[in-house]
């Protein structure tokens, strides 16, 4: 019997995993799936940038398949998730705020004590973003899409901003409880409610990189599932 075809989904944080892992799954029955935490976001570390990110991507692939004894042409697809953080918002609507111990988002603004730093981390994660967004294959031939949640995952799945990790954790486990029996659930939510960005995978980049999108309640994960109007395939 011929070994499955992995898809490799790579996600931020335990959270991410639980709230998507188990859906994702059943999405992909027949695949192998393998959710990728890397504890951090790849787009803002320093070292990464546009000219290095892609290699990035195809050492995590590679490594996983080096030690799996897999090879390039037992992948099916990589999809990546990623959160938008307000990285795309104009400078002007970040705010100083000497008492944030942490950054706080809102719908126009991220209030920050680290002025300068949130701004290199905006400009950089912007770079690493749009070549994400442009990119359409890692490791030679494998499929690449990228996903986003705005501003992250909690604000997009649950409506919530500013949450503490318990938080992500508990909303994350009653998510992946909701839909794990319920698949067509899962992808209408993710397709049909009104925070959905999934009329063209491009377009759905375009729209995220304008004005201060990249605070609001949006994703564009349910593009997953749907053939795209540009003609592609769903990646």
């Amino acid at each position: 019997m011929p070994r499955k075809k992995i898809v490799f989904i790579i996600v931020e944080g335990p959270s991410d995993e639980t709230a998507l892992g188990v859906p994702l799954s059943r999405y992909f029955t027949g695949s192998s799936v393998y959710v990728d935490i890397i504890h951090g976001d790849m787009t803002t570390k320093y070292g990464i940038n546009p000219l290095n990110i892609r290699k990035h991507l195809m050492k995590k692939v590679k490594s996983y398949a080096d030690r799996n004894h897999y090879k390039r042409d037992d992948f099916l697809r990589v999809i990546q998730i990623i959160d938008t953080d307000g990285a795309y918002i104009p400078d002007a609507n970040i705010v100083y705020d000497e008492s944030a111990d942490r950054p706080v988002y809102t719908d126009t603004s991220i209030m920050t004590a680290k002025y300068e730093q949130m701004i290199d981390r905006n400009e950089r994660k912007r770079d690493n973003v749009d070549t994400l967004s442009d990119l359409d294959y890692v490791w030679g031939s494998i499929p690449y899409s990228c996903y986003y949640m705005s501003s992250n995952l909690d604000h997009a799945l649950y409506g919530k901003r500013n949450t503490s990790d318990d938080e992500k954790e508990d909303d994350s486990f009653r998510f992946a409880r909701r839909y794990r029996d319920d698949i067509e659930g899962f992808i209408r939510y993710l397709c049909a409610s009104e925070f959905s960005r999934v009329d063209g995978y491009k377009r759905s980049w375009d729209y995220i990189k304008q004005d201060c999108r990249s605070l609001e309640r949006n994703s564009n994960l349910g593009l997953c599932f749907l053939r795209k109007e540009d003609g592609e395939d769903p990646v």
